[in-house]
């Protein structure tokens, strides 16, 4: 208990660099940041709500800035074998991407490592910048408060199952392991839908 206890009160003597390295997270990783922010909101080290208002700030900042970053890619490394990975990738789980693209980006949001690439190639390949923001932000405001809630409750769960420190991450660590696996599962279903879909 005395670990946990110097975990949290370590990170609120430092809440001000604690939030600029959840905004960066977020921008850069997302999913654990996330999660691991609900986490640490459940044993009173950060507010849950001021933690959700930096946690939106660098979910939007990642759509700005991810948009933008295909647009100067584009125009600097056209054609790159990168992009020929990235629509690859970006095809294989969504192949009615340029038919449907308002769902496929709000989809992209709750399936791991696909969000990026999908925002990156929407700044690529133009698509409509109305659709892509109205898209990438609805889904930020489920997905957000969403992950952040799971965290949360991973939290509570593991606290109530056990109090000691190594025990307590370790029922962390599996509760976090089955939710990539359940994530895993849903987009290889989800990608056994669209082609099964676009067969027809």
């Amino acid at each position: 208990m005395e670990t946990l206890n110097l975990l949290t009160g370590l990170v609120e003597n430092h809440q001000v660099l604690a939030y600029i390295l959840i905004y960066l997270g977020i921008i850069f990783e997302g999913d654990l940041f996330l999660i691991s922010t609900g986490i640490l909101a459940h044993l009173g080290a950060l507010d849950f709500g001021f933690s959700l208002a930096f946690i939106l700030l660098g979910g939007f900042s990642k759509t700005f800035f991810g948009y933008a970053l295909g647009e100067f890619l584009q125009k600097r490394f056209n054609h790159h074998r990168v992009f020929q990975y990235i629509e690859r990738r970006v095809y294989g789980v969504f192949p009615r991407f340029k038919t449907h693209p308002f769902w496929h980006i709000f989809v992209s949001k709750f399936l791991m490592s696909t969000n990026y690439l999908v925002i990156i190639f929407c700044g690529y390949e133009k698509i409509d910048y109305k659709k892509f923001l109205q898209a990438e932000v609805s889904s930020t405001l489920i997905w957000a408060p969403g992950l952040l809630t799971l965290g949360y409750f991973f939290s509570y769960a593991a606290f109530n199952i056990t109090r000691e420190v190594s025990k307590f991450l370790l029922v962390l660590f599996i509760l976090y392991i089955i939710f990539v696996l359940f994530d895993k599962l849903v987009t290889w279903l989800y990608e056994m839908f669209e082609e099964f879909y676009h067969a027809r």
